[in-house]
């Protein structure tokens, strides 16, 4: 708890400096994902006119993977740390290892925001939820749920449960974090941002996954 207020408070003092200054710091952005939320990160390759700041002939994922020479930066690491560490890779994505403190939920972006109204109208607890540019939402679930995705769809009912569009994020995969660039499409951002109250504890996959593949499923016929 020290800590977190700890974490807290040096990043209001850097936000002030930085609006002294006049611009941002990316720094700030990384140590609310590691200090505030709990959650390691990764500085991740840009991209420009198709082209991977990789450096890689023929990059499959432009943009939208960890640098593999990067460190990761885990979560709680002291303010100081991170901002010294990121100062290295100026103008990276911020990437999330899926798997860990989570995993992820996927969905095409309309049907997400129609399921996350109506998971809020229903009191249902919900983590946070992102939309990238290239129209997906993704919903932070408890971790395991990737692995497990198939034989829940299948005990709710859904005979085939490939036949949806709702797909499982796990263990080996990242994740492009509010608000870094994903593949020069343009920035991620939030549909529901995690509290900046306390670390959020993303709820297990069954207590959402009912509502997200009926929405999803008359979204498709």
């Amino acid at each position: 708890m020290g800590f977190t207020i700890g974490i807290s408070r040096g990043i209001r003092d850097i936000r002030s400096g930085s609006r002294r200054r006049g611009r941002g710091s990316e720094g700030t952005a990384v140590a609310e994902y590691t200090g505030l939320w709990g959650w390691d990160v990764v500085p991740g390759a840009r991209a420009a006119a198709g082209t991977c700041s990789c450096g890689r002939a023929g990059c499959r994922a432009p943009g939208a993977h960890p640098l593999d020479f990067a460190p990761e930066i885990p979560a709680g690491a002291p303010l100081d740390d991170v901002s010294e560490i990121w100062a290295e890779y100026p103008g990276a994505a911020m990437m999330l290892p899926v798997g860990r403190a989570f995993d992820v939920i996927e969905v095409a972006e309309p049907a997400g925001c129609r399921a996350l109204a109506r998971l809020e109208r229903m009191g249902l607890p919900v983590g946070p939820v992102s939309a990238t540019p290239d129209g997906r939402a993704q919903f932070f679930v408890a971790p395991g749920a990737a692995a497990a995705l198939p034989e829940l769809l299948y005990r709710m009912g859904w005979d085939d449960p490939a036949a949806l569009d709702l797909h499982g994020l796990g263990p080996g995969t990242h994740i492009t974090a509010p608000s870094s660039d994903r593949g020069g499409r343009g920035p991620v951002r939030w549909l529901r941002s995690p509290a900046l109250d306390a670390v959020p504890r993303p709820p297990e996959a069954r207590l959402v996954l009912g509502t997200l593949a009926y929405v999803v499923h008359r979204s498709q016929t």
